[in-house]
């Protein structure tokens, strides 16, 4: 199939099927860590103009998948093992916090929109639909924080959700479709975990299945993109037992 008929049916902007399209590359390794994203490449290989591949490169530096250097242009993102483990610990704390929140404060309406990306990503078990089951990854969490009420939290949580490499851990299983089934079975159990947690407004259940989720990447960082695991051991350290102890004074506290 050519190229161009991603564009066949306009159901999206089209700066949005080029950020899919791009994005797709990127998860399957036709772009590497640190590569050029050229736009009038793009452009010209797509019969677009210039104009919607700027935004869709946009919104992949917005996503965390690449960033713009002045005067030079954009290129994928090639985060350092360091910088990989800072998101990974910040992430344990916000999520944490805003899931705790929000077990007491989300909406029904809330709910039934975590009940619909479920549903949605329930059918996502093919190699050809892991860039839409990345979009709704980044989605169900992003409605998680947002149900905390907390406006400020959910800004700087979309902040550290860019820097967090979950579109490598995408690409690795591209590359290894023998692991792809048991991935998004274990993503949807958990997912499901948590969005119960939070029917129940359960905030000690919904805390401990949002750590439990979170942890379980620390194996695939280490597995899949060789961030050194004593690295990650350190980092769980020093959050943990914070947040063990947080759980232990909420749950004395009811």
């Amino acid at each position: 199939m050519p190229t161009k008929d991603i564009f066949a049916v306009h159901r999206k902007p089209m700066k949005q099927d080029i950020f899919e399209f791009v994005h797709e590359r990127i998860i399957a390794g036709q772009y590497a860590p640190g590569e050029w994203l050229r736009q009038d490449v793009i452009s010209s290989e797509l019969g677009v103009s210039m104009t919607p591949v700027r935004e869709a490169l946009d919104l992949l530096v917005s996503a965390g998948q690449a960033e713009r250097v002045p005067y030079r242009g954009v290129r994928v993102l090639q985060p350092s093992a360091e910088e990989i483990v800072d998101s990974y610990g910040m992430r344990l704390l916000l999520e944490s916090a805003a899931i705790y929140a929000a077990a007491i404060n989300i909406s029904p309406e809330q709910l039934i929109k975590l009940g619909m990306l479920l549903d949605e990503s329930k059918l996502l078990v093919e190699k050809k639909d892991m860039s839409r089951s990345r979009v709704l990854n980044r989605e169900l969490h992003t409605a998680i924080v947002s149900s905390s009420g907390n406006a400020l939290l959910y800004k700087i949580y979309v902040t550290v959700l860019n820097t967090f490499p979950d579109w490598m851990l995408y690409k690795y299983m591209f590359r290894h479709p023998e692991l792809l089934d048991e991935s998004i079975q274990n993503e949807y159990k958990e997912h499901y975990a948590i969005v119960n947690a939070l029917a129940a407004h359960d905030p000690t259940l919904s805390i401990q299945k949002i750590i439990e989720h979170i942890t379980n990447r620390s194996a695939e960082l280490g597995t899949y993109l060789g961030v050194p695991t004593e690295t990650i051991n350190l980092k769980e350290a020093q959050i943990l037992p914070l947040l063990t102890n947080y759980i232990k004074r909420s749950n004395s506290n009811h």
